[in-house]
């Protein structure tokens, strides 16, 4: 029998009959049952719920009903995220039996496309800093990084083939990145926060994460919003996944900018050794181009404005719920929560007018040719576990709303992956997509089998 470690294996397994939903989701419980003692990715399980759900699309497929390439494949969500009758926990002990009355509407998409909901993954407390239980699979002394930790580790794992996270400054790329998978953070909006829980209302995205580009563009097809909301963008007239596969454009996607003067915190060595050899390998050998871009001016000062409106909008959410139950805010989000209870009313309005002016310009540095910036996505492999890492290199893409696909593209000697970061224009998921798979052909990334 197969054992498919992609959405895109699966679906074609699913499709040709070589593979039931059963079958698919027997192979993801048996390894949760081998990892998940030592990397502790779940906050909640329902397999026999789940079991009950792959019975029931195994017999649509008898009966001739096919939904797509989701059809069939369990999926983990991230605990913030509403799930009909599992606990929304957000990584507080005193949220463990808060169950959802319903789904958020992110989840019931997945559920529409035929997706087996396995359960709820891990979470930072609140989606904020604070390290979390979950250990890094490449590694158990390492961070998975926050706040979608579960998620990340889930995938890398094979204990589900997709999951859903979130990110307000980087918390969907940080800890794809830290543990080898892919991920999409889409355009702000394109993706709705309905049934999540918010950190910065401002910054919040819903994205995904997978083992491979494809499988983000299937993922996406589903969740995107078409008219429903102003947010949403405009209407999609393709599928994410087919787009992969129009090579009409693909000598002029062939381009990436990079920015030199982009250093918001210090690279690991390795980490900027295997970049250069990156650009050497693809231009060299794939003809690829890559160019410099000058920094907008506004680039300096997003750092700190980023942090305050996280600030701000979770105290907005959390000040009020900390007051009565100190006790269930760690110390990094209480900080945040005090930080933001901090700001003054007239200096944050510059905040604001800095957040509008950097959209605009980070939207306009895009020139023709170069749509896709690259940048690393972390300052370095996964560090120890008392920390979640920086969100250097991933804070300005939450606070300019642009989408992101982070993707694994080598080693450190001890065993550690590497990821790089690209950037793309405000609802162009499609075209970002499109370049990401085009590179990660061109990198050949191997995966390697799990040290556990």
């Amino acid at each position: 029998m197969p054992e498919p470690t992609t959405i895109t294996a699966a679906a074609g397994f699913i499709r040709s009959g070589d593979l039931t939903p059963v079958d698919l989701l027997d192979q993801c419980v048996a390894r949760i049952e081998r990892y998940e003692e030592r990397v502790r990715a779940w906050a909640y399980l329902d397999t026999d719920c789940a079991r009950e759900q792959a019975e029931r699309l195994t017999a649509e497929l008898k009966a001739g009903q096919y939904r797509g390439p989701l059809h069939g494949v369990p999926v983990g969500i991230k605990d913030i995220i509403d799930v009909f009758d599992m606990p929304t926990g957000c990584g507080s002990k005193r949220w463990a039996n808060s169950y959802a009355r319903r789904d958020a509407t992110c989840v019931a998409r997945l559920r529409q496309a035929g997706a087996i909901i396995l359960g709820k993954t891990v979470t930072t407390a609140y989606a904020s800093f604070d390290p979390p239980v979950t250990r890094n699979p490449w590694n158990l002394t390492r961070t998975p990084g926050g706040s979608s930790s579960g998620s990340a580790a889930a995938v890398a794992c094979g204990m589900c083939l997709g999951a859903l996270a979130t990110q307000t400054g980087g918390s969907i790329t940080r800890p794809a990145s830290y543990c080898g998978v892919y991920s999409l953070k889409p355009t702000y909006g394109r993706v709705s926060v309905d049934g999540v829980l918010p950190l910065a209302p401002s910054l919040d995205h819903v994205g995904a994460m997978a083992n491979c580009v494809r499988d983000l563009a299937i993922l996406l097809q589903p969740l995107a919003r078409v008219n429903d909301d102003p947010r949403g963008g405009p209407p999609l007239p393709y599928h994410y996944h087919a787009e992969i596969d129009n090579t009409l454009y693909y000598d002029r996607r062939k381009f990436l900018a990079f920015l030199p003067d982009f250093q918001p915190a210090k690279v690991d060595p390795v980490l900027a050794r295997e970049i250069d050899r990156l650009r050497e390998r693809t231009e060299s050998g794939h003809d690829w181009s890559w160019s410099p871009l000058p920094l907008p001016p506004s680039f300096g000062d997003v750092p700190r404005f980023h942090h305050a409106v996280m600030a701000v909008e979770a105290a907005a959410y959390h000040a009020d719920r900390m007051r009565r139950h100190p006790d269930d805010y760690p110390p990094n989000v209480r900080a945040l929560i005090e930080h933001g209870l901090s700001w003054p009313a007239v200096e944050y309005t510059r905040v604001t007018a800095h957040l509008e002016a950097f959209r605009e310009e980070i939207e306009s540095s895009f020139v023709d040719g170069y749509r896709t910036l690259l940048t690393p996505a972390t300052t370095g492999p996964a560090p120890t576990a008392e920390t979640t890492g920086s969100p250097a290199f991933n804070s300005p893409w939450s606070y300019s709303g642009l989408p992101t696909v982070s993707l694994p593209f080598a080693w450190t000697d001890d065993g550690l992956p590497l990821a790089v970061q690209l950037s793309g224009q405000q609802w162009c998921e499609a075209d970002l997509l499109a370049v990401a798979a085009m590179l990660e052909a061109d990198i050949g990334f191997e995966r390697r089998p799990l040290p556990l």
